[in-house]
């Protein structure tokens, strides 16, 4: 066991891990935060995505141990101070981003980094950076209209599928 402390959603915490706890597993069984999801355990479908000092990164493929001291950003992070959701939630609520949910958490992280660095993506760009996200429900399209409205831009240049 070994001692990883890390800031977690502005929280700094310290917990004892083993050397073989990734990072998902250490956030979902020892912080309870659930949002990030376990899909695969082999970095194929990203719904463990979270933040790492702002560089989005699959939680699957990171040990706890490798993120002391790091700014560790989670889903439920995302929401407004008061609580309310994000600007890239609240798009993917009113644009049907998502069906039965289990891809979402890591294609919001996913938006929000693709948006951080890139504020007006164009829908190849956004297709592109969520080629390492899977989602088995929406066929991708109200994702893509989501992240397009978070950034700003009219969505009715969207072709429907």
């Amino acid at each position: 066991m070994a001692k990883v402390s890390m800031t977690v959603n502005g929280k700094t915490v310290t917990r004892e891990v083993e050397g073989r706890t990734l990072l998902s597993t250490f956030l979902r069984e020892d912080l309870g935060l659930t949002g990030t999801h376990i899909g695969c355990d082999t970095s194929q479908c990203g719904a463990c995505t979270v933040h790492v000092d702002g560089q989005q990164v699959k939680g699957c493929t990171v040990f706890a141990l490798d993120v002391d001291g790091a700014d560790i950003r989670t889903i439920e992070g995302m929401a407004n101070k008061d609580g309310s959701l994000s600007v890239i939630q609240q798009a993917f609520q009113d644009h049907h981003g998502l069906q039965c949910g289990f891809c979402t958490p890591g294609m919001v992280m996913a938006a929000a980094s693709l948006l951080a660095v890139n504020p007006k993506p164009t829908e190849a760009e956004i297709r592109h950076h969520l080629e390492g996200n899977l989602c088995r429900c929406t066929g991708y399209h109200n994702i893509v209209k989501a992240v397009m409205a978070a950034s700003g831009q009219d969505v009715g240049s969207i072709a429907a599928e």
